[in-house]
């Protein structure tokens, strides 16, 4: 297991370079920041200039891109062209969007497993059925809708909850947030999980448990359930990461300043130390998040063995 990890780390290493490099020729290629600094003033060209080189914008976009790095490896970020430090955006943001995530993690896992093994154990019942066709629902809405649908009737129309998240962010705010974050995700587990169960139901092993005599709820948790669940952990494990870069549009609506409001208010003032900064981060989520699947499928499958 430890070569196995170890191995995996060392792979991540030029796929890191490499997606932070199209990142950063992406954000640093198109348009020119410090003209975006001054909006339809142009800038003075001394200013410009001092600019440019104060920032390396005045270098060739690969020598930038060395430059970048290097900073990052010393845990350098940068500033930002307001002149605040990026690592301090990211302190602010990042644990507002991690409680978020993690609230719609919980939320998609308790329900989505739920609902799933329900209709997995019943399918073709109008159960069944029903929830099919309401997750159906669920991923035709895009997520603006269905937020600003619920943050009018629960917070404005009918005062249950408030409508906009204050900053320190309590746990009881963000509930509705999560859920609004984590349907989609909650939907698509839901049918992973019931198409999952369905045909591992029909399996020998259920049919040998059952045989046995053991407890039916034994067999549906410690061997079907076990079993069932390697699609949906593959499914979570790229979630997460995506939850972090998707949490733009909610905490957009409910005004949460975390990684998704950074990233917008760096796009919109083409701030490109922020935005790749941010994006940077999200990819060793992503990437840390998939050498984790991969290592809980040893746990869920005892024959799947890493050397």
């Amino acid at each position: 297991m430890g070569r196995y990890v170890v191995r995996r780390l060392l792979q991540m290493v030029p796929v890191f370079i490499g997606t932070t490099f199209l990142i950063f020729v992406m954000v640093y290629a198109v348009g020119d920041p410090v003209n975006a600094m001054f909006g339809d003033r142009a800038p003075d060209p001394a200013t410009a200039a001092q600019l440019r080189a104060e920032f390396n914008l005045d270098k060739p976009l690969w020598q930038q891109y060395g430059l970048y790095m290097g900073k990052i490896f010393s845990g350098d970020f940068g500033n930002a062209f307001n002149g605040q430090p990026v690592t301090e955006l990211m302190a602010t943001a990042f644990p507002l969007t991690i409680r978020l995530a993690l609230v719609a993690v919980v939320i998609e896992i308790i329900i989505g497993l739920v609902l799933g093994v329900l209709t997995g154990l019943r399918r073709g019942r109008p159960i069944d059925s029903g929830v099919l066709m309401l997750t159906l629902v669920v991923i035709s809405v895009p997520t603006f809708v269905t937020g600003t649908v619920f943050q009018y009737l629960l917070g404005v129309r009918w005062g249950l909850i408030a409508p906009a998240v204050s900053p320190a962010a309590p746990l009881g705010q963000l509930l509705l947030p999560g859920l609004v974050l984590a349907l989609v995700s909650l939907a698509y587990v839901t049918r992973l999980t019931r198409t999952s169960i369905a045909e591992n139901s029909r399996a020998d092993y259920v049919r040998t448990a059952v045989a046995k005599g053991l407890p039916r709820r034994r067999v549906t948790v410690r061997h079907l359930l076990r079993n069932s669940l390697i699609p949906v952990v593959t499914f979570l494990g790229t979630d997460v990461g995506t939850l972090m870069a998707g949490a733009l549009v909610t905490e957009r609506i409910f005004n949460i300043h975390g990684v998704g409001f950074q990233l917008w208010q760096g796009i919109v003032r083409q701030n490109s130390p922020t935005v790749v900064g941010f994006v940077t981060v999200l990819v060793i989520v992503f990437l840390l998040a998939n050498l984790l699947v991969d290592l809980l499928y040893a746990v869920l499958d005892p024959r799947i063995r890493y050397v």
